[in-house]
């Protein structure tokens, strides 16, 4: 038997964990109380209470014909596109980062930006309209 300290969520636990040879066979166990928590220190201040996420934004612009939607959940970290500019396909229209990385965001087909759904530090989620074209 070997113990540990485990550390979960601030609360400390010591737990024993057996070694059984590659040969063994499992042995089914019989389902055990969760062990009695050991007592952590106090933190030294409380954080304070996560604030209510920010209502979305409202777009800038009048809705355009062409949706560009977030192909994944993330953080839009920059807004390229300004309404009224002219755009190519494959031209960056912003930048959303998701799973640490960053990810451009092109425009499908030429057209004119006409609205921006969504602003810099914006969460978003699949399919949330960034931008839309004209």
């Amino acid at each position: 038997m070997k113990n540990y300290r485990v550390t979960v969520n601030g609360v400390v636990y010591e737990v024993a964990v057996e070694e059984v040879a590659a040969t063994a066979q499992p042995v089914p166990s019989a389902p055990v109380a969760a062990p009695a928590p050991v007592a952590a220190p106090a933190p030294a201040a409380a954080p304070a209470p996560a604030a209510a996420p920010a209502p979305a934004p409202a777009a800038s612009g009048k809705a355009g014909s062409v949706a560009v939607k977030a192909p994944m959940p993330g953080t839009v970290i920059r807004v390229i596109a300004k309404v009224g500019d002219a755009v190519k396909t494959g031209d960056v229209l912003c930048v959303l980062e998701a799973m640490k990385m960053e990810n451009d965001i092109l425009a499908p087909a030429d057209g004119v930006v006409a609205s921006i759904e969504a602003t810099q530090g914006a969460s978003v989620a699949t399919d949330a309209v960034l931008i839309t074209l004209n």
